[in-house]
C-alpha cells in the first residue's frame, strides 16, 4: 500500500472518529442544512414552518410519516410535476424500494448529490477492515454485482433500484483505482442485463483469477447462495472455456463477451482440470475455501431475515468469516459496522450523523400484545437463542399513530431500547418511519450502535422480498375461494415457512384442510400459483424475472396438527385464553412437528405474472 493510500484510510478513520465524537453537533447540523435549503418547498409551507430552521419548530410542525403518506406527492412528481414539492433540489430519479404500497414497489425521490454520501460511506468500508485484516490490497474482491429492470415514470424520471442506480453511475462504472477495491468481475460484466449471462461471466472471471482473491461476497446472503448453486449447475461448461481458452456462446452480450476474453490470453487446461477436481467432489462442504483458497471472508448482509441463511454459507465456505460491513436502504444509507469480524449474532451498526437527520419511536411492548407473543412464543425462544433478540421483538402496535413528541434524538437513545428508525433527508423525506426496529447495543464515541432486529410487519422473506401477515391471509384467502365453491372444502387453519434448504429458497405454506370430496392435485397446484400472483410485485419479480425464489409449496397436513401445535405451545408456557395459530413458524421443533404430519405436498405449475412496464404510477398512456 503506498503512501497516499495509507494517508486517505488515516483520514477516513479521523473522519470517522470526529463525526461519532461530535453526533450531537452534526446532527444539528444536518438538520439546520436540510430545512434551510428546502424552506420554500410546499411540503414545509404545508406544515406551517414557514422557513424556521430550528429544531424545536421542527418537532412541533412536522407529522411522523409514512410512504402511505407522501404518495399523492410522490404520484405528482412522477407525473412530471417539478415545482419544490419535498426538495428545494431537482429529483434526480426515484429508487425503488423492495418494500411495497399497494402491491408495487415504493418510489424513493433522490437528488444527484446523494450519490456523493453514498460514496462517502463505501469509502469508510475498508479502512475499518483494513485494520482487522492487513494487506487487503494485495488481492482482488470477487463481487457478484448485479443490475435490475428499470423503468421511467409518465413525467420521465428513471425509476430502478438504488443499486442499480449505482452501478450505472460514473461513480462506479469511472471510479479512481484503489488497491483495496480491485474487482474480479469486469465493469460490463456487472452491467449485463441479462442475470444469467451476467452470473456466468463474473464466476468465470472469478476462477480465472481464483489465487488472486482475498475475499468475496453478494449483496445478500440469498444472492450468493445463489451463484453457488449456479457453479454448481454450469461449472463443466466454466471449465470447458478455461480449458479452451474461449467463451461460451450462450454468452451473446458483446461488452461481456469482449471483457471476459480480454481476461483468458490462452487456454488453461491445468486450471481447468484443478477446478474440475474440486468440483466433481461428492461433498461441496468448503467449497469456496478450496476453489478460492486464499480468501479472508465473505461480505454479505446475514442480518436480520438473511440470518437463516449462515449454516447453509458455513457449510460451503467451510467456515470464513461472513462479515456484514454496512446499514443501508433506498431512502438513505445509515451506518457502518465498526467490528466487522464478529459474530454475524453480534452485529451492530454506528449510524452515522452525517448522513441524514435521525430520530427513533420507542418500541413499546403492551400488555395486550402477549397474545401475539404466547402465539409464537417457540420462534421467539429460537431467536434469543441464536440471535440474542428479546423475546417481544417486533410484536409492538407499530401500526398506531405516534405522537411526534414521543420521537428520541440520535444521541439520546439507551441502552438495550428498541426503536423504530425515523429519517429527515436532503432529498425531502421529513419524519419518514423506514419501517425498521433497531435495538441500542453500545456507543462509539457519543454515537449509538444499532443491531437489526426485523423489518416491522415481515413474516415472510427469501430474498428481497417482505411478505407481511396481511398480504399472506389475503393471497390465501384468494386461493381458498375456489376450492370451497367446487369441493364443499375448509381451510381449517393455516401457518408459513421459509424454507431455505432449498436454493433458491421457497414459501411453504402448511394447510389443514377439510373437504366433502378429494381434491384434485392440478387444482391444488393451482392454488399455489394463486396466492403467488396475490403476492406483491417484488415476490413475483423474483420468481419470474430474478429467478431468486422458487416454486411456492402448499403441504397439507392431518386433521388434528394444528391442535397439536396449541398443545405445544402451551407445554412451552403459552396462554390458553391468548393463544393464537402463528402466521409464520421458523422454531425447528415447530417445523418438524408439522412436516412429520404432512399427508402431501403440491408446488405452484408456472411462474407467476409480472411485467416490469406496468407499475403502479404508470398513466393511462403507460410508462415511456
Amino acid at each position: 500500500m503506498n503512501l497516499e493510500h495509507k494517508e486517505r484510510e488515516k483520514q477516513a478513520l479521523q473522519f470517522i472518529e470526529k463525526v461519532t465524537s461530535e453526533a450531537a453537533e452534526v446532527q444539528s447540523a444536518v438538520l439546520s442544512a436540510i430545512l434551510e435549503r428546502n424552506a420554500h418547498t410546499e411540503y414545509l409551507k404545508r406544515h406551517g414552518l414557514n422557513g424556521r430552521t430550528d429544531k424545536a419548530s421542527f418537532r412541533q410542525c412536522l407529522p411522523v410519516i409514512t410512504y402511505e403518506d407522501l404518495e399523492p406527492e410522490i404520484q405528482r412528481i412522477a407525473n412530471g410535476d417539478t415545482s419544490p414539492i419535498l426538495s428545494a433540489h431537482p429529483i434526480s430519479e426515484f429508487l425503488t424500494s423492495s418494500g411495497t404500497s399497494a402491491g408495487q414497489r415504493k418510489l424513493m425521490p433522490t437528488i444527484s448529490e446523494e450519490f456523493e454520501r453514498r460514496c462517502l460511506l463505501y469509502s469508510l468500508l475498508m479502512p475499518v477492515m483494513n485494520q482487522y485484516l492487513p494487506g487487503l490490497d494485495q488481492g482482488k474482491g470477487m463481487y457478484l454485482f448485479f443490475i435490475k429492470s428499470e423503468a421511467k415514470t409518465p413525467g420521465g424520471l428513471l425509476a430502478r433500484p438504488v443499486l442499480t442506480s449505482y452501478y450505472k453511475s460514473r461513480y462506479f462504472t469511472e471510479r479512481p483505482y484503489d488497491p483495496c477495491n480491485v474487482y474480479t468481475s469486469p465493469n460490463e460484466t456487472v452491467l449485463c442485463p441479462d442475470a444469467h449471462q451476467s452470473m456466468y461471466c463474473q464466476l468465470l472471471c472469478g476462477l480465472l483469477q481464483r489465487h488472486e482473491v482475498l475475499r468475496m461476497g453478494a449483496v445478500f446472503a440469498s444472492g450468493f447462495l445463489r451463484a453457488i448453486r449456479f457453479l454448481e449447475t454450469h461449472w463443466r461448461e466454466l471449465c470447458d472455456d478455461i480449458r479452451a481458452g474461449g467463451l461460451n456462446e450462450l454468452v451473446v452480450d458483446a461488452a461481456a463477451r469482449r471483457a471476459v476474453l480480454a481476461l483468458m490470453p490462452r487456454p488453461d487446461p491445468a486450471l481447468a482440470d484443478d477446478i474440475a477436481e474440486q468440483c466433481r467432489k461428492e461433498s461441496w462442504a468448503g467449497i469456496i475455501a478450496r476453489l478460492w483458497p486464499n480468501t479472508k471472508y465473505i461480505d454479505v448482509i446475514v442480518t436480520g431475515t438473511m440470518a437463516q441463511y449462515i449454516p447453509t454459507l458455513d457449510y460451503y465456505s467451510g467456515g470464513l468469516p461472513l462479515v456484514c460491513t454496512m446499514y443501508a436502504s433506498s431512502e438513505c444509507y445509515f451506518g457502518i459496522n465498526l467490528q466487522p469480524l464478529c459474530p454475524p449474532s453480534e452485529v451492530s451498526y454506528t449510524l452515522l450523523p452525517n448522513m441524514a437527520y435521525f430520530e427513533f419511536l420507542p418500541v413499546l411492548h403492551h400488555d395486550s400484545d402477549e397474545d401475539s407473543a404466547a402465539s409464537s412464543s417457540s420462534d421467539q425462544d429460537d431467536n434469543v437463542a441464536k440471535k440474542k433478540i428479546k423475546p417481544k421483538s417486533g410484536k409492538s402496535k407499530a401500526a398506531r399513530v405516534p405522537d411526534p413528541s414521543e420521537l428520541v434524538e440520535l444521541v439520546d437513545v439507551k441502552m438495550g431500547h428498541e426503536y423504530e428508525l425515523v429519517i429527515t433527508t436532503y432529498a425531502g423525506l421529513c419524519r419518514y418511519r423506514v419501517g425498521d426496529i433497531l435495538r441500542v447495543t453500545g456507543f462509539h464515541n457519543s454515537a449509538p450502535q444499532f443491531a437489526f432486529v426485523c423489518r416491522k410487519n415481515v413474516v415472510l422473506s427469501i430474498d428481497s422480498d417482505k411478505t407481511g401477515e396481511e398480504d399472506l391471509a389475503k393471497a390465501v384467502r384468494s386461493a381458498t375461494a375456489g376450492i370451497e365453491s367446487s369441493y364443499g372444502a375448509r381451510l381449517i387453519e393455516y401457518t408459513s415457512y421459509a424454507d431455505t434448504t432449498t436454493i433458491p429458497g421457497h414459501y411453504v405454506l402448511f394447510w389443514e384442510l377439510r373437504s366433502s370430496s378429494p381434491i384434485p392435485k392440478d387444482v391444488l397446484e393451482e392454488c399455489c400459483l394463486a396466492i403467488e400472483e396475490s403476492l406483491d410485485s417484488v415476490y413475483r419479480q423474483g420468481r419470474a424475472s430474478d429467478r431468486s425464489i422458487g416454486p411456492l409449496e402448499i403441504k397439507v397436513v392431518k386433521p388434528g396438527t394444528f391442535d397439536q401445535l396449541m398443545d405445544y405451545a402451551l407445554s412451552r408456557g403459552a396462554s390458553i385464553n391468548q393463544y393464537k395459530t402463528p402466521r409464520c413458524v421458523k422454531f425447528t421443533p415447530i417445523v418438524e412437528l408439522l412436516n412429520a404430519r404432512v399427508v402431501s405436498s403440491y408446488f405452484s405449475p408456472r411462474l407467476p405474472k409480472w411485467s416490469p412496464v406496468r407499475p403502479q404510477w404508470a398513466n393511462s398512456n403507460g410508462v415511456h
